[in-house]
């Protein structure tokens, strides 16, 4: 029973990640934010309702009783979220950007880099039941 509880979340959660990492896929990080902008330019929520892996981990943190392992999700996804909005409003609201930082942002990303998450959430997912 509890295996197929495990199995259930960990695929709605690959499902979603997946979601996620279609639209957000670029070669550059810059290149992501830039595909993030066109929902994030018309309206938050719509960018919010676009991140359906960061509700998963608010309702899977309550359905855990906020168990250590998912309030460790919970927070690696808020601080995703969160640096996406940080980085928008950078680069497109206020075009503050330092050399450094523009340069990190240009640089070409291992096409690697997006499927982390596919790596490490789940076993969160799995540690916390």
């Amino acid at each position: 029973m509890i295996n197929d509880l495990v199995l259930n979340y960990v695929i709605i959660f690959i499902f979603f990640e997946l979601y996620e990492i279609s639209w957000q896929k670029a070669p550059s990080i810059m290149g992501m934010l830039i595909r993030m902008n066109k929902y994030y330019s018309k309206s938050i929520f719509l960018f919010l309702i676009m991140q359906p892996t960061f509700y998963f981990s608010i309702g899977f943190a309550m359905l855990t009783n906020f168990n250590i392992y998912a309030i460790i999700l919970l927070f690696l996804k808020t601080v995703d979220v969160a640096t996406k909005i940080l980085l928008l409003e950078q680069v497109f609201k206020k075009r503050e950007l330092t050399q450094e930082l523009s340069l990190i942002l240009l640089a070409p990303i291992n096409s690697f880099l997006p499927y982390i998450g596919l790596l490490l959430y789940p076993v969160l997912i799995i540690l916390a039941i």
